[in-house]
């Protein structure tokens, strides 16, 4: 499928995109792993996270001061250079992230545990709370840090920035993931 270079999609060329995986953004020693939940079938379309035009991470991670401007889905090497990265726990694109089963997010959560173990970043931030819950066993607390680590490294769990996810506004997202920003520097 060859998609024009623009940024929007028709909703044929994301459901192209259904039940395909888009490989972990990741380096040694980030400062932060953002964990979706699973990819949208726009970014499995695109090979690319968060690629949907709803979806508010990239407006999140700028307002959040993050970046110093709004970044692209496919500007992976800038996002890496900042010592950001992106994985899922689950890695198969689907409509809505509800059709994700609850044994993908266990899975997910024992690949994500290797994941951390080979790269070691300063933070993890797993992005909506009940698929945190489901995929790891445990009930959290309020969104934010988190007393419990992740294989050793600070856990934050932060609202999830699908457009899906309404009664977020991209400055409450802004807002949230900023307390991030400013525990890792």
């Amino acid at each position: 499928m060859v998609i024009a270079d623009r940024w929007t999609m028709t909703r044929a060329e994301c459901l192209e995109g259904a039940g395909k995986s888009v490989p972990d953004l990741v380096a040694e020693n980030l400062r932060v792993l953002f964990v979706g939940i699973n990819p949208s079938t726009c970014s499995g379309a695109r090979g690319l996270h968060f690629a949907s035009p709803g979806n508010r991470f990239w407006p999140t991670l700028h307002r959040a001061g993050f970046t110093d401007r709004q970044l692209r889905p496919d500007e992976r090497d800038a996002l890496l250079s900042l010592g950001l990265g992106i994985s899922n726990l689950a890695n198969r694109a689907t409509a809505q992230a509800t059709e994700v089963s609850d044994e993908e997010l266990r899975a997910g959560a024992l690949r994500l545990r290797r994941l951390l173990q080979s790269i070691k970043p300063a933070a993890v931030a797993v992005l909506g709370k009940g698929a945190y819950e489901t995929g790891f066993g445990v009930k959290t607390g309020a969104m934010g840090p988190q007393k419990e680590s992740l294989e050793g490294i600070p856990l934050w769990i932060l609202p999830n920035p699908s457009g899906l996810n309404a009664h977020y506004t991209v400055d409450r997202l802004a807002d949230a993931y900023a307390r991030l920003r400013e525990a890792v520097g």
